[in-house]
C-alpha cells in the first residue's frame, strides 16, 4: 500500500494537475507573553502561526501554508479572468 499522499496525487492527476511536495523554512520563536511558539514561514510573506509546543506550532504552520497557497491560487485565477484582449483598429492619416 502506498499511502495517502500517493493516492492524493493520483486523484489530482485525474483532475488534470499534479501535486508536489515543497519544503518551506519555518522560523520558530518562543514567545514568553503567549507562553508558546510563533512559527514564521520565512519564504511566504505574512504566513505565520503559533502553538503551545514546537510540534503544535509546526502543525499549525502546515495548515497556514496550505491556506496561503490556496488563497494565492484563487488570487491568480481572479487576475487571469479580469484580463481581456481587445483588437482596436486605428486609422492613421498620412500627410
Amino acid at each position: 500500500m502506498r499511502g495517502d499522499s500517493h493516492t492524493h496525487r493520483i486523484k489530482n492527476a485525474r483532475k488534470g494537475f499534479m501535486t508536489r511536495k515543497l519544503n518551506y523554512l519555518v522560523k520558530l520563536t518562543y514567545d514568553k507573553t503567549y507562553n508558546g511558539y510563533v512559527a514564521d514561514v520565512v519564504n511566504l510573506y505574512g504566513c505565520m502561526s503559533q502553538g503551545k509546543t514546537k510540534k503544535e506550532a509546526l502543525e499549525n504552520a502546515k495548515k497556514e501554508i496550505k491556506a496561503y497557497m490556496e488563497a494565492l491560487e484563487k488570487s491568480e485565477k481572479s487576475k487571469i479572468s479580469e484580463k481581456e484582449i481587445v483588437n482596436v483598429p486605428i486609422t492613421i492619416a498620412s500627410i
